[in-house]
């Protein structure tokens, strides 16, 4: 079966972290096969490579074309508009990949099906193509696309539509799955394919070792993610004021780094704290190992990868209870939810867990429960379904 990945989550050379999530599932998929792919992959157009101009400055120097695990990826660019671009972002998405996706198609590479990732814009923009193209479609949603943008009335309408309209849908976890139910969509229609670990990237390490690299001596936490308000960095730091004896490691970079070291300073925790910047995703396991525990403080997620990278890699976590982290951290060798998302619920959390920590092995054998193969052979059945015409009817019009 020959297929079309269609998102704006995927990485490049430029930014090889971006969307790893997605590339991952993609790898899994292709490695069992059955299935060939070619990845359309658009990223903003922007006029300057100089750094100066932050993360903008790595869309311009994204390749228009790349080779990435064996897989043909193509990086169309595509026009974001300021202020209103949310609105029209799925109309400006599919009018930067459609010649794109006709050149693929001249070239002989004629695909069975559209699989996009994450919902709005890429999704109606993968919607429309399949439309043109007469193709069938499915849509992955992966978190904000369905835990923020229905907020707002135009995308919360358009995404309806574009969801009557695909012929399979996906979610990573039940909790995104009755989003869409509340959207209006049979919950017949859609199907839950968890995200998996790589347990052969995430597995564990020499501890001692790692923690000799890294200069740890003490109990140490791991916060992972983009310094960004939504990923709760700050509630973990401000969780050290009251466990003295416990150190901070961050992996991560964004906009908030300059106020997560205020605060540390402000909070007398800062020699306590330590910034990595953004590791590559091939050099995180070291980093899991090492660490006590990974402390995931999120205002929401999907389907947090982190976590079963880190208990992969035998570290026991600490996390918000939001959307579909409850169905990760489901085992008491997992580690444990907060009570509360907040900084006395993250350390109230942390103290427990640091005071009675699962076996290491254990946790590693839980995380084996969430190899990417179920995933990749649910994805198999659903597109064999819908390629051969077996896919449910569904109605026209918004919900």
């Amino acid at each position: 079966m020959n297929v079309l990945t269609f998102s704006t989550l995927y990485p490049n050379a430029a930014s090889p972290g971006h969307g790893v999530f997605v590339e991952n599932r993609v790898r899994h998929l292709v490695a069992g096969g059955r299935v060939n792919t070619r990845v359309v992959a658009p990223v903003p157009w922007f006029p300057f490579q100089n750094p100066r101009f932050g993360p903008y400055a790595a869309f311009a120097r994204a390749p228009a074309e790349e080779v990435r695990h064996g897989i043909s990826v193509v990086h169309p660019r595509y026009l974001v508009i300021p202020k209103i671009g949310t609105n029209v972002a799925p109309f400006l998405l599919f009018r930067g990949a459609w010649r794109t996706v006709q050149r693929i198609l001249a070239s002989g590479y004629t695909f069975d099906l559209i699989d996009a990732h994450y919902f709005y814009p890429d999704g109606v923009a993968a919607v429309m193509l399949a439309q043109r193209l007469g193709k069938p479609v499915t849509i992955t949603a992966r978190g904000t696309d369905l835990n923020v943008l229905p907020e707002f009335p135009l995308p919360r309408r358009i995404i309806q539509w574009a969801a009557h309209r695909a012929d399979g849908l996906i979610t990573v976890c039940e909790a995104l799955k009755r989003v869409l139910v509340d959207l209006g969509v049979p919950a017949g229609r859609v199907r839950v394919l968890r995200n998996g670990v790589d347990l052969e990237m995430f597995r564990p390490v020499d501890r001692k070792a790692a923690r000799d690299r890294l200069g740890l001596a003490g109990p140490t936490l791991l916060s992972v993610g983009n310094l960004i308000p939504l990923k709760g960095h700050d509630l973990v730091i401000s969780a050290l004021a009251d466990l003295p004896d416990v150190d901070l490691i961050i992996a991560g970079s964004g906009p908030e780094e300059a106020a997560l070291r205020t605060l540390s300073e402000r909070l007398g925790v800062a020699q306590r704290v330590r910034f990595l910047g953004r590791v590559g995703h091939e050099s995180m396991a070291e980093i899991y190992g090492a660490a006590d525990a990974l402390v995931l403080a999120s205002s929401r997620e999907g389907w947090a990868n982190v976590l079963l990278e880190a208990m992969a890699c035998g570290t026991p976590v600490v996390a918000s209870d939001v959307s579909g982290t409850p169905e990760v951290v489901c085992g008491p060798e997992a580690g444990l939810l907060m009570r509360e998302r907040s900084v006395a619920g993250a350390t109230e959390a942390i103290r427990a867990l640091l005071a009675a920590p699962p076996d290491r092995d254990a946790t590693r054998t839980f995380a084996e429960g969430f190899s990417w193969d179920p995933t990749t052979a649910g994805q198999i059945a659903l597109f064999d379904e819908i390629v051969r015409g077996r896919s449910s009817v569904h109605p026209d019009g918004l919900a």
